[in-house]
């Protein structure tokens, strides 16, 4: 297999968005376990609902799309959506009206 070079387009970002149901004991047990998988597998908060995680390659990407619809509880919704780190790097986030500059470089180093 040649050497592919790892770019802004290759590499890509997996979001996780949900809403799940959080009535009854089990539901909020449910959902605190579905959170902390994701943060097991490498995923960080973005917002409440919203988990993002940098994947390398888009093989890898498949994979932790996989690993989450292992993970999907049976009440409530869940979205995922990827796109390019070069797209990634075109988010504006705004706190009061101020442009929030964030480092969103991955906390660990992966390797494949």
């Amino acid at each position: 297999m040649p050497f592919e070079r790892i770019n802004a387009y290759r590499i890509m970002w997996l979001f996780v968005f949900f809403d799940l149901p959080t009535n009854t004991k089990k539901e909020r047990h449910d959902a605190a376990r579905f959170r902390n998988m994701l943060e097991k597998d490498g995923f960080q908060m973005m917002q409440y609902s919203v988990y993002i995680r940098h994947c390398v390659s888009r093989e890898n990407l498949d994979m932790h799309m996989r690993k989450v619809e292992a993970l999907i509880p049976e009440e409530g919704y869940v979205c995922m959506s990827s796109i390019t780190d070069k797209q990634f790097s075109d988010i504006r986030n705004y706190w009061n009206h101020q442009v929030v500059k964030e480092d969103r470089t991955p906390s660990l180093i992966e390797f494949y």
